[in-house]
């Protein structure tokens, strides 16, 4: 498990590119066949790919968790954005199609993850958070989402935003997790950007071309920076930075959150006149 450090915003604007890649990009987290995971100070935060082919993957703490199982004192989100898939916890299977995401609480033992095929895996992207209480699984299915319409043509950034784990829907102690989808001909996410003072955020880019590339904006509103994204990428997004970004075509990305607040619409705007 690859350890992230925190970066404060006075060490931000000295960093080179390579640096900020370091520190904020999670690159090649979908390996076939394997577990890849990330430890980030902020929030302590567990950020992985899952990548089953011919055999089941069990999900294990590692010595970097000191703990018996993975979820003995966490809750996770698995999302799936490759092929048809299953992940069975405790005895329990549940069928994860494309953007289908399962919650799994504290106190979950066994975590399995498995392709329907190996020629055309299932990629679970995993989120996971520290947790003092205890919520069931719970699989929510694009298909029983309530969509959300945001932006508009005119602005480059008309999006559908599908929330899973929130306060209205699937519970948890602190995760909040959904993904959000560019229309066509739209590239804008997150405007206007804003900040969370009480909760870090995650950003998974997927099904970007592999031609295209997402133009991510970081940094504190007054000092901002960039990273070049490619598919199923992640950035990450400290409490005093701005999330968003632009891509050279449509795009899809999984957010998530864990801090203090659960509540979606915690977040301190920024003007877009006011962006340096």
């Amino acid at each position: 498990m690859q350890t992230i450090l925190t970066v404060d915003p006075e060490r931000f604007t000295t960093m080179t590119t390579s640096e900020l890649r370091a520190h904020f990009l999670l690159g090649n987290l979908f390996q076939p066949g394997r577990i890849t995971l990330a430890y980030w100070e902020c929030d302590r935060a567990v950020i992985g790919g899952i990548v089953p082919l011919d055999r089941p993957l069990a999900l294990e703490a590692g010595r970097e968790l000191a703990a018996a199982t993975f979820a003995e004192r966490r809750e996770l989100g698995l999302m799936n954005v490759g092929g048809a898939g299953t992940v069975t916890v405790d005895g329990t299977a549940y069928a994860l199609g494309a953007c289908d995401c399962l919650y799994v609480g504290r106190g979950s033992r066994a975590i399995v993850c498995a392709s329907a095929a190996a020629a055309t895996p299932a990629c679970f992207y995993l989120l996971s958070y520290p947790a003092h209480a205890t919520y069931p699984v719970t699989l929510a299915r694009k298909a029983e989402a309530t969509p959300v319409q945001l932006g508009s043509p005119a602005e480059a950034n008309a999006r559908t935003i599908y929330k899973y784990i929130h306060p209205g829907g699937v519970r948890s102690c602190q995760l909040v997790m959904g993904y959000t989808e560019l229309a066509e001909g739209c590239v804008w996410n997150t405007m206007k950007p804003h900040t969370h003072a009480r909760r870090t955020e995650v950003y998974l880019y997927f099904d970007v071309p592999e031609t295209d590339v997402v133009f991510h904006l970081l940094g504190a509103p007054d000092e901002t920076r960039h990273l070049v994204m490619h598919n199923r990428e992640v950035a990450l997004s400290p409490i005093w930075s701005i999330h968003s970004g632009v891509g050279t075509r449509a795009y899809r990305f999984v957010w998530g959150m864990g801090g203090e607040n659960q509540e979606f619409g915690d977040m301190d705007h920024v003007e877009i006149r006011n962006l340096c």
